[in-house]
């Protein structure tokens, strides 16, 4: 399998002097492209941190991130919205999507950004809408979906630009059980049938199922490594 995230001894400190935190202390790991990748730990414990180092939403204080094989760590904060445009998908817990769009024009305003527009862009987010199970729902807007259809919408935005690496900071949070797990299938369908690297930063345990590892991760630090329920299944077949 291809080696989509590699991290090396990453830091990530905040504050200076007296009132410095390390949030983040000389972690190391790697995510394999079809993978699924689960971190848990309590709430303070720098998962969130993590995750956005690796999506280049925080710069490190000291290590290394290779994304795709590229060292992104090291480059200035210009290119990094490239980086992040064409690389990398969000799914967040709020969903952070534009209220004044519709899910269509949401999913449009991404494609956009990659110079993707017009026609083009309509029929494509009208087919990722359709592929996550909206197709009755394109010209609603947020706040007239649920939960469950909020977070579809930001799974399609989030896989618009065909990145390879999705990253879920609690992408159930927010949502039942049963909404959870099927956005939770969801995100392990991208790995298995679209062979992207899938990492989930989660409180809810019910949703491990889809993993093929588990890291345990506390005051700033990987504590336990553990193969997840669906690799157990692959292997055991």
């Amino acid at each position: 399998m291809s080696e989509l995230v590699l991290v090396k001894n990453l830091t990530k400190e905040f504050g200076r002097e007296n009132t410095r935190v390390t949030a983040v202390k000389g972690v190391s790991m790697k995510v394999s492209e079809g993978e699924v990748l689960i971190i848990v730990g309590p709430s303070g414990s720098g998962k969130t941190t993590l995750l956005s180092m690796i999506g280049c939403i925080l710069t490190p204080t000291s290590g290394e991130v290779y994304i795709e094989g590229q060292k992104i760590s090291d480059l200035p904060y210009r290119a990094l919205p490239d980086i992040r445009k064409n690389k990398i998908g969000f799914v967040f817990q709020s969903f952070n999507l534009l209220k004044s769009l519709t899910i269509q024009e949401n999913i449009e305003a991404a494609l956009n950004l990659n110079k993707i527009k017009g026609n083009e862009a309509k029929a494509r987010a009208k087919k990722l809408l359709i592929d996550v199970g909206l197709e009755g729902r394109l010209g609603f807007f947020p706040a007239e979906l649920s939960g469950g259809e909020k977070q579809r919408v930001s799974i399609a935005r989030a896989v618009a630009n065909d990145p390879k690496i999705i990253l879920a900071d609690e992408p159930t949070g927010n949502l039942d059980s049963e909404t959870g797990q099927k956005i939770a299938s969801m995100l392990r369908d991208l790995a298995e049938k679209e062979r992207k690297a899938v990492i989930i930063v989660t409180h809810d345990n019910r949703i491990e199922n889809i993993a093929d590892r588990i890291i345990h991760f506390e005051d700033g630090k990987i504590i336990q490594e553990a193969m997840g329920e669906a690799r157990s299944q692959v292997a055991s077949v």
